[in-house]
């Protein structure tokens, strides 16, 4: 096959990749209760969605307002768009209910954060951007399904960031390792990140992801598996809070755990660009910063690692308005920040190969 005919099937097939990725729909789509009906059904073939015809009926209300509010809010100069994604016939409280770290409760039982050193502290003349994905310290996207175990992929992220760094190795990690053995946290009843991240460093290291898959539920922990670390931290740091530029500066250096109020429905069916909307700082979601830049009309962000699977966002990934006014930043994306320390470049001797 010609180099021009081959790049011509590309193309095509990447075409139709982003459209079997996608439901647009049209003010036609809008015009009455049977075409929105069809609009459903396509959204339930295209997502494999069975529903008896009770609760079909419950999902198609449900539906038709998520639709509206998708397509009011396209319809606004946003810097950023949405998209009928898997959640749209979800309520928003069921979203959050679902897919929640309930953050702030449990750092509330927790009581204060302890104070930490903050390594990067004195860094200046930071980069104008950066990107971590393009250095091959960050894994693929994955999607954390039905449980709010945000936590342990925002813990996950930013150990496989830093062993990437010191080792020049990227290793998938066990989320279900910290889901079912790390008991100062609640599994898919959520929990914190540096709680995650100082069991990592007592019990020895972390396993892989082939090792010990993802799961998506609450299991019991399997202990032959978490005794065969493969990727070890020396502990974690606290960002001091409230201080976007506190947070650059860590981001500069390495992928960085962050908390934040993901609650509102724009979050919820956020598809593309600039997220600048409006949301609080009840802290319910776990996530990871990978990254920052600038666009072209001067808009500052931060590059955001998301566990809700490649169709949500930009192909999994939020860029969140960066440098805003608040102090605790956009969503409170400066409230609670962390990430793991690393001095060496050793590791517990991994397992044999085929276990891997």
């Amino acid at each position: 096959m010609g180099l021009g005919r081959f790049f011509l099937v590309f193309v095509f097939l990447a075409s139709v990749f982003c459209i079997a990725n996608s439901i647009e729909f049209t003010e036609k789509d809008l015009a009455s209760d049977e075409s929105l009906w069809d609009l459903y059904e396509r959204w339930r073939s295209h997502h494999t969605v069975s529903r008896d015809l009770t609760e079909k009926r419950k999902r198609f209300n449900v539906f038709k307002a998520n639709v509206q509010h998708v397509h009011t809010v396209n319809q606004m100069d946003r810097p950023y768009k949405l998209k009928l994604n898997k959640f749209a016939d979800m309520t928003n409280h069921e979203f959050r209910n679902s897919y929640s770290s309930k953050i702030k409760h449990h750092q509330m039982l927790r009581g204060d954060r302890p104070n930490t050193g903050f390594m990067h502290e004195k860094a200046e003349n930071l980069p104008a951007s950066v990107d971590w994905r393009k250095q091959g310290a960050v894994t693929g996207i994955k999607d954390q399904g039905n449980c709010g175990s945000c936590w342990a992929f925002s813990t996950v992220v930013g150990v496989e960031g830093i062993n990437k760094l010191k080792t020049g190795k990227l290793v998938p990690l066990s989320e279900q390792e910290l889901v079912d053995c790390e008991k100062d946290n609640e599994g898919c009843n959520g929990g914190l990140m540096e709680n995650a991240y100082e069991f990592i460093k007592k019990h020895g290291g972390l396993t892989t992801e082939n090792i010990y898959p993802y799961r998506a539920k609450d299991e019991r922990c399997d202990a032959d598996k978490m005794n065969a670390p493969v990727v070890m931290i020396d502990g974690h740091e606290n960002v001091p809070a409230n201080n976007e530029n506190a947070l650059m500066k860590a981001v500069a250096n390495q992928p960085v755990s962050v908390a934040m109020d993901a609650s509102g429905s724009d979050l919820q069916f956020y598809s593309e660009g600039v997220f600048t909307g409006s949301c609080g700082t009840e802290l319910d979601h776990g996530v990871a910063v990978v990254g920052y830049g600038t666009t072209l009309d001067g808009t500052k962000y931060w590059i955001v690692k998301n566990s809700w699977g490649t169709e949500w966002g930009e192909q999994g990934y939020l860029r969140m308005q960066r440098d805003v006014d608040a102090e605790e930043g956009l969503c409170g994306i400066a409230m609670q920040a962390s990430y793991p320390v690393k001095q060496s470049s050793d590791n517990p001797k991994p397992p044999p190969k085929d276990e891997l």
